[in-house]
């Protein structure tokens, strides 16, 4: 058996930070990644157009500033290639990769009472005994597939965005399909369409999206930044969202129409997904969203000279922000093309695949490929994926079986010594989660500090302050906009999942403040023993 002090799941940007931090500990550490090299979700999203929402300077890591001196971004909104490169150079300057098994999947763990360890069994590389056990998985990380009738039926291609291929697909004089209209969906189109002979995207529910404002970075943007980066990472790391942005602290509603006007076309022309913080109240006020909404409708009616195009692709029941806004470069003006069609699912559904396509109730399409932008099990996908068992043989997905329940969304009462990195309870993807990660990583790594000091060998939370804590999470949701849309937030994209409002929209710096004073008083809401 292998002993580690530390074992991590996962070696996207979480699990590598979490390495880098548990070994400057001096701890012991080894990280299992069930794919064949760095990435997580930015391995397997290799989709055309697959671009961050998060500016790149604020999707980077903060741990080091010799990091950020060096490593010049090309663009503000990377594209997959640079990110992947960027993980791989942090890898590689840091000495992480010799303390990465790849190809190597955590079937199982369970937690032994007596010697206070984890037992990890894993697909290729044996069994692990840990002091810890860290799950880095991601919150979209396990794919959401559709299963229509006849699927295995079609004989041209099928891919899915969150599992694309790493090899070219060549979509040269072919007829493809593009299912979903979720930032996957919504980043692919307008680079798929130029490609190929006819394209047709299958619409169930009409998205709100921003504009990217995407362009290189110059020389001298570059140095501005780094010049200042500190006082960046400051203005992030105190913004509700990890982003920089502040809110307007008048009410949309106090404004003048002028006024808002203003304020809402430089957001259009700058802020991307961040136009929701334009106003303090956008997502707390329905009154306050409708002016949002009249906005963003208005410029999107703008860019499709369709009539019938511009109505169907309207988004209109149910308000700006509830779901994650996506973050375009041409979206909408890809319908305006003769080879590009929208076929709406309200209208006509899906009925079956059949060997040259899909029909639906009103006609059958021919297509040589099909793509299933449809998304992910979000928040707690990847993390009921393996069997993990706690006390008295307790697993976590019988834990859950009503939903996620967390301390802060990093730990789970019956599970001693188990960190969860951005779950359920946190703020995760309410936030720039790269500033979400580190925070929490950071806290965790005074918690080993104290442990370490004190010869104690286990914490767990305790189940008052894990379930208080998920009340409050629900408390907060319940004083915004969020409940009133179905979305991966609450757990309305998996049929038959338990409709839970699962990240904190209590904003990072407040979370912060609610981790800083839990350390202050000597873990409050955790036993060490």
């Amino acid at each position: 058996m292998n002993e580690v002090d530390v074992l991590i799941v996962g070696a996207g940007f979480a699990g590598l930070r979490a390495l880098h931090t548990v070994r400057s500990k001096g701890m012991s550490a080894v990280v299992l990644e069930a794919s064949a090299d760095l990435g997580g979700v930015w391995y397997h999203n290799g989709y055309p157009g697959a671009r961050c929402d998060v500016e790149s300077y604020d999707y980077s890591y903060r741990f080091s500033e010799e990091l950020e001196q060096e490593w010049r971004w090309s663009e503000r909104y990377a594209q997959r290639p640079e990110i992947l490169s960027y993980i791989r150079h942090v890898a590689d300057r840091f000495a992480l990769r010799p303390h990465i098994q790849f190809n190597t999947r955590m079937t199982s763990a369970r937690y032994d009472e007596q010697s206070r360890r984890w037992t990890v069994k894993s697909a290729n590389s044996g069994v692990w005994s840990a002091r810890f056990l860290m799950l880095c998985v991601g919150q979209l990380s396990t794919t959401k597939r559709p299963d229509y009738p006849g699927q295995n039926t079609f004989g041209g291609e099928i891919y899915h965005s969150g599992e694309w291929p790493h090899h070219a697909v060549d979509f040269t004089g072919k007829r493809v399909a593009i299912i979903g209209t979720g930032s996957s969906g919504m980043q692919m189109t307008p680079v798929i369409a130029p490609l190929c002979k006819h394209l047709a995207v299958f619409q169930r529910t009409p998205n709100y999206s921003i504009p990217a404002a995407n362009a290189p970075v110059s020389d001298a943007e570059d140095r501005a930044v780094k010049a200042n980066y500190r006082a960046r990472r400051e203005q992030a790391a105190n913004s509700p969202s990890g982003l920089g942005f502040v809110p307007n602290k008048k009410s949309a509603l106090d404004a003048t129409p002028e006024e808002r006007e203003a304020v809402y076309e430089a957001a259009w022309n700058r802020l991307g997904f961040g136009f929701a913080l334009t106003y303090h109240d956008i997502l707390l006020s329905k009154p306050a969203n409708d002016t949002a909404v009249e906005f963003v409708r208005r410029k999107i009616g703008q860019l499709v000279t369709d009539p019938k195009l511009r109505a169907a692709l309207m988004p209109a029941d149910f308000p700006f922000g509830t779901r994650r806004p996506s973050v375009d470069s041409g979206y909408f003006q890809t319908f305006n093309r003769d080879n590009v069609e929208l076929v709406d699912l309200r209208q006509t559904p899906i009925v079956a695949f059949t060997e040259r396509g899909i029909r639906t109730t009103a006609a059958e399409h021919e297509f040589d490929v099909v793509i299933f932008a449809t998304g992910f099990d979000a928040f707690t996908g990847s993390l009921l994926k393996p069997e993990i068992i706690g006390r008295g043989g307790v697993t976590l997905k019988d834990k859950w079986e009503k939903g996620p329940v967390t301390q802060f969304g990093v730990a789970v009462a019956g599970f001693p010594n188990l960190f969860v990195v951005v779950g359920p309870g946190s703020p995760s993807l309410l936030s720039n989660v790269l500033v979400s990660t580190e925070e929490q990583l950071d806290w965790f790594a005074n918690l080993l500090d104290k442990m370490n000091a004190g010869s104690l060998t286990e914490f767990e939370a305790t189940e008052e302050a894990e379930q208080s804590w998920t009340d409050q999470v629900q408390a907060r949701a319940g004083e915004t906009l969020y409940l009133s849309t179905s979305s991966y937030y609450n757990g309305a994209e998996i049929a038959g999942k338990p409709r839970v409002f699962m990240p904190y929209s209590g904003g990072v710096r407040g979370y912060r403040r609610l981790l800083n004073q839990c350390a202050a008083e000597g873990y409050a809401g955790f036993r060490l023993r």
